[in-house]
């Protein structure tokens, strides 16, 4: 049942990927944390070990993801190439903070998140409306750093801060969604990197991981992610997303409220 779990959650989180430009993480933490918890993980490395394992699989969710949209011509490169250096430099530093928290602390941090990703996918927009043009270098590597810690405290390829940041700075939503896709890459390359250094030492671990990343987890979620997300692709640019975000707002209310109840 626990695989079965994984392979559902890890393909829907591969058409999210590639409709919306996020690594699935959302969703793919907090499934991870209760299926862990049912295993009898130690209670310290829940998260960690869902955070990391999150990390893991985006790598091929994000690959999938910016391949199908680089074959319809829709990644801006030349932002991939300004955000992705501090992005990961970033990444790593969340992983190391992110090690240094309890894990109660990293689930409220998790389930604040997941509500305000919620509320502003239930809004049926990406973004707010467009308000300037992209930074300099100095507001560009402010917001790669931003996006690099937090996507290793949320366990996410960082495209549900990437998109609305995009969007804001007047890139298309259609490129915005694809640049994200791309630079979930080197977020969850790093992020990955960070959680197996941190967890290498760490007692106590799941059978099979590596550092923070539980392999078994990770294989069956990967599997399902990196074949889905084409399809998340291909209905991007094909119909309109109001509906799947506002559905995908519903699921992330309902594991935000499962994770909630498992801390009070």
């Amino acid at each position: 049942m626990d695989l079965i779990t994984l392979i559902v959650m890890g393909a829907l989180a591969g058409v999210m990927a590639g409709l919306l430009g996020i690594g699935g993480g959302a969703i793919i933490v907090p499934v991870l944390a209760m299926v862990f918890e049912s295993q009898g993980v130690a209670p310290d490395l829940v998260m960690k070990v869902a955070l990391g394992t999150s990390l893991a699989t985006i790598i091929f969710t994000a690959i999938s993801s910016t391949l199908a949209h680089h074959r319809r011509g829709a990644v801006d490169w030349s932002i991939v190439r300004k955000l992705a250096p501090v992005v990961v430099v970033a990444t790593l530093l969340g992983a190391v903070v992110a090690d240094s928290l309890t894990n109660r602390t990293l689930k409220i941090i998790f389930i604040l998140f997941m509500f305000s990703i919620a509320i502003q996918m239930a809004r049926g927009t990406a973004a707010a409306k467009a308000r300037t043009q992209l930074p300099g270098m100095l507001g560009m590597n402010l917001a790669g750093g931003t996006i690099g810690i937090a996507s290793a405290l949320f366990g996410i390829g960082g495209g549900s801060l990437v998109v609305p940041f995009l969007t804001w700075c007047s890139v298309h939503i259609k490129r915005a969604v694809a640049t994200g896709a791309a630079i979930g890459v080197p977020v969850a390359i790093s992020g990955t990197i960070g959680y197996i250094l941190t967890g290498w030492n760490a007692p106590d671990l799941p059978s099979g991981s590596v550092g923070y990343i539980v392999v078994p987890a990770f294989a069956g979620i990967v599997i399902a992610s990196t074949l889905a997300a084409p399809l998340g692709a291909k209905l991007a640019h094909r119909m309109s997303a109001i509906t799947l975000r506002r559905v995908f707002a519903v699921v992330l209310v309902g594991l935000g409220l499962r994770m909630l109840w498992s801390i009070l």
